[in-house]
């Protein structure tokens, strides 16, 4: 007797090959498992982990040695275009910079305010301004000025004139008094601006020098208008401390004299 290749199942009066049901079983069986990931053979603690957002952290930045408005914005420049990400906002009563942002946005702050944030030199300048008639020199004046490494000094002498330059109108024909003249007041004397930074053996001086006076003629327009003369130097010098350095010679207005403007540079700390 013959052996049939094929099993079959009794279902009922009917008999079905057991091969033909199971075969489409089988081959969506076999599909799915051709599509399926491999499985992660590796050990737990070696899996990649998902990146998790860090939560911003606070610090305020004090500010030691910059003080200066021009300064600080620079800083805050800098920072705001280095670190995007973080939120910065200058508290000027405090000099610091209140800063919200990442533990390494807050580590890369403190790095550029370090490098900005340094110690600066203070030198001591001496202007001599000298007189001369001819090759004889008829007197000398000198100022002192303590100047901060990037920072600007300002020196004034003299006195604040008063100029009218109106008077209100009170609606009536009677002669206007001095309290309802309209005063201006003017400073004369001098006036000495220095800045002062670079290497500490080569310093740029950046230096405006103003000298005025009240002439002794009248200008004509009004009794009490004078007529102010005035003198003016602004330069740009690179200094060498202990080394005076002339800034320049200027001739006096109705006179045959002259005046001849002298600095040095010392260094206090």
């Amino acid at each position: 007797m013959q052996l049939k290749a094929m099993t079959t199942l009794k279902r009922g009066r009917n008999l079905l090959p057991l091969g033909a049901g199971l075969l489409p079983v089988l081959l969506c069986a076999l599909s799915a498992a051709a599509q399926a990931p491999p499985a992660d053979s590796r050990p737990a603690e070696t899996r990649p982990t998902e990146a998790k957002a860090v939560p911003d952290t606070y610090q305020t930045l004090s500010l030691t040695n910059l003080a200066q408005q021009n300064e600080v914005m620079d800083l805050q420049t800098d920072l705001r275009n280095m670190i995007s990400r973080a939120k910065l906002f200058y508290v000027q009563s405090q000099n610091a910079i209140s800063m919200r942002g990442t533990p390494e946005d807050i580590q890369l702050a403190q790095k550029i305010v370090a490098d900005f944030d340094r110690p600066r030199k203070t030198y001591r300048l001496t202007y001599t301004l000298a007189e001369t008639e001819g090759r004889i020199r008829t007197g000398a004046q000198q100022y002192t000025l303590v100047v901060l490494s990037g920072a600007t000094t300002d020196l004034k002498q003299g006195s604040r004139v008063p100029i009218v330059t109106g008077s209100a109108d009170s609606g009536s024909s009677a002669p206007k008094s001095p309290l309802q003249s309209q005063v201006q007041y003017v400073d004369v004397g001098l006036n000495i601006q220095a800045t002062v930074d670079g290497a500490q053996d080569s310093l740029r001086l950046r230096t405006k020098i103003e000298q005025s006076r009240l002439a002794e003629e009248s200008s004509g327009v009004g009794a009490q208008d004078p007529v102010i003369r005035q003198t003016a130097l602004e330069s740009t010098s690179t200094l060498t401390p202990g080394k005076p350095l002339v800034l320049g010679s200027l001739d006096i207005p109705g006179s045959a004299r002259h005046l001849e403007i002298e600095v040095v540079a010392e260094i206090v700390r």
